[in-house]
């Protein structure tokens, strides 16, 4: 096989080489069907029994429990910021139909790119209150950027809003809600209420599968799209809790804005998310992604790999710091273990240390367009062993440029 490049991409990114292998042979030849996967109809007994199968291993290595359906669909993360609203607002309208549209509040999280534009789609869609209920910039250097986590002091949840959101992974400004409680940059799942159906709404789509998701059972959403840790771009995974699945219809007929057939999560669970065609091949190579996670063992496994890998690169960044030549985007303490982003110092230093990196068959390290200098992304299909070749190359430029040398 030729040489493959080491793909540190944000997304689409990524995925494990024997699982396309693999893939190559359902292109031509489904579960021994005889037609190609991409060929194959949504509807025959094959393709539903794997779409099953695909969702019983989410369950298996999530530990989702029968209070949440799963769910597939299409249009990402972006489509969501949408759709999370308009159902969240008809549960809520069918819970409290004498509230007029201004005392309905959404409550939103915001500590980056992500968070920022869903706040921005609900504000939009103008049919109730918008509380930003944290926004991370006020705490930044220059109140300007998105470079940590608030600690818990910063939140101000409202009384019995329709929906709380946060973005667990901020894949452009690269901060993220730690897994472990005890970190002030933790999401405060102890300020919400208690033996209460939350509305809490979080996107993953940037650490979907990377490790267990904290508190998953007091979440009444969790969406991801699939193309960062699980599969390739074109599908989107929602596990959303019964009581969230509502009749949208009824809650139009109260006054709530109607929501569209395809994005209504009941129309969604009613017909097995089948209502219409799904993103079939990318689910098929889903299905592959996680039976291989299952193999090597699970989210331990994944878990305890992400930390080893952002712990070198971290740890090789602050080196590189010391000598004048990266500095970090993010708060220590706030960093992502998904995506991680600094700058490098020096006239010409970052176009020259992204084309040594490329020269080297490493590629995708260029930072997001609005905010530049380098992102690593450091999905679940990025090995230890490629990781510590980029490590090995900082370590190199570090030292041939390094500022601060006596």
């Amino acid at each position: 096989m030729e040489s493959r490049a080491i793909n540190f991409g944000a997304g689409p990114s990524a995925l494990p080489t024997s699982v396309l292998q693999e893939a190559t042979k359902g292109l031509l030849n489904f579960n021994e069907t005889g037609i190609g996967i991409a060929e194959i109809s949504h509807r025959s007994k094959e393709f539903t029994a794997y779409l099953q199968g695909v969702e019983q291993n989410i369950r298996k290595l999530l530990d989702v429990q029968p209070t949440h359906s799963i769910l597939f669909t299409q249009g990402g993360g972006s489509t969501q910021f949408s759709a999370v609203v308009l159902n969240m607002l008809a549960r809520h309208r069918l819970l409290h139909p004498q509230l007029t549209d201004k005392d309905r509040v959404l409550d939103y999280v915001v500590t980056g790119s992500w968070s920022k534009k869903a706040a921005e789609e609900a504000r939009r869609m103008g049919e109730s209150t918008i509380n930003i209920a944290a926004d991370s910039r006020k705490y930044s250097k220059d109140q300007k950027s998105f470079d940590n986590i608030p600690t818990t002091d910063a939140y101000s949840f409202s009384s019995d809003p329709a929906l709380i959101y946060y973005c667990a992974n901020e894949t452009v400004d690269g901060v993220e809600f730690s897994a472990e409680d005890t970190s002030p940059a933790s999401f405060p799942f102890h300020l919400l209420p208690k033996n209460a159906l939350v509305p809490l709404v979080g996107d993953y789509s940037s650490s979907f599968m990377s490790r267990p998701i904290p508190h998953l059972s007091d979440h009444a959403i969790i969406y991801a799209g699939a193309q960062k840790n699980v599969g390739p771009a074109g599908l989107t995974i929602l596990i959303v809790r019964n009581d969230c699945i509502v009749d949208v219809d009824a809650a139009a007929r109260l006054g709530a804005t109607p929501v569209p057939i395809c994005l209504s999560y009941k129309t969604l669970a009613d017909n097995n998310s089948l209502y219409n065609t799904p993103p079939v091949l990318s689910i098929y190579i889903t299905g592959l992604v996680l039976e291989y996670m299952l193999q090597l063992g699970g989210l331990d496994y994944y878990a305890e790999l992400t930390n080893r890998k952002s712990k070198k690169l971290y740890h090789v960044l602050k080196d590189g710091e010391t000598k004048g030549i990266f500095k970090g985007k993010v708060k220590e303490g706030s960093g992502s273990q998904m995506n991680v982003v600094f700058d490098v110092l020096g006239e010409g230093l970052l176009a020259k240390f992204i084309a040594g990196a490329e020269e080297r068959g490493m590629k995708g390290l260029k930072g997001h367009r609005s905010v530049g200098g380098v992102r690593v992304s450091l999905y679940n299909a990025v090995t230890e062993e490629e990781t510590d070749q980029l490590i090995s190359y900082m370590e190199q430029f570090a030292e041939q440029h390094e500022v601060n040398k006596e």
